[in-house]
C-alpha cells in the first residue's frame, strides 16, 4: 500500500466520526492528502487555490448551504492557511465540522476552535524575523526554491 494511502486511511479512521460529506484541502501542499481522505471516507474532494495572492474556492466547486466539510492540510504550523480555508467556506455557507494534517508543527498550540487530528506532533522552534538569534541574523534568507536551487548547483545535495 502506498505511503499516501496509508496516512489518508489513519487520518480517516480518525475523523470518519465527523461525518463530513466534502472534504476541502488548500493548493498545493493538500491536495494529495485531502483527495486521500476524501477517497477513503467515500466523499466528494474539493480544493481551494491562490487567486491574486488569496486563497479562493475553485470555479466550478461549491457546497450547499450547512454541508458538512473537513478541511485537510498537509503541513500545519500556525494555521493561517487552514484559517483561509475555513473563512472561504463559512462566506459560503458550508458548515465546518474538523481539521485534519498529517504534520502538527506548533506542537499542538494551534487552536482553530474546531475537532483537529494529525498523524504527527511536534515543537518547530520558530523565531519573529524582528529578534533573530544572532546565528540566524547572520544568515541570509532564502526562499525555500531559492536553497534548494542553490545547494544543487553546488552539487552538495540531492533531493529526491
Amino acid at each position: 500500500m502506498p505511503v499516501v494511502e496509508k496516512f489518508g486511511a489513519e487520518l480517516a479512521n480518525k475523523v470518519r466520526p465527523l461525518q463530513p460529506a466534502t472534504v476541502i484541502s488548500p493548493a498545493m501542499g493538500g491536495l494529495v492528502l485531502g483527495q486521500e481522505v476524501a477517497r477513503q471516507l467515500g466523499v466528494r474532494f474539493i480544493f481551494v487555490e491562490k487567486e491574486e495572492g488569496k486563497l479562493a474556492l475553485r470555479r466550478g466547486s461549491g457546497f450547499s448551504s450547512g454541508e458538512k466539510i473537513l478541511v485537510v492540510e498537509d503541513v500545519v504550523t500556525k494555521g493561517g492557511r487552514v484559517q483561509e480555508t475555513m473563512d472561504i467556506v463559512r462566506a459560503n455557507s458550508g458548515e465546518v465540522v474538523g481539521v485534519a494534517m498529517a504534520v502538527d508543527r506548533s506542537g499542538g498550540k494551534v487552536d482553530l476552535g474546531l475537532p483537529t487530528f494529525s498523524l504527527i506532533s511536534m515543537q518547530v522552534e520558530a523565531f519573529d524575523p524582528d529578534n533573530l538569534p544572532p546565528d540566524l541574523a547572520a544568515s541570509p534568507a532564502l526562499k525555500p526554491e531559492a536553497s534548494r536551487h542553490a545547494i544543487k548547483n553546488r552539487g552538495s545535495l540531492e533531493f529526491v
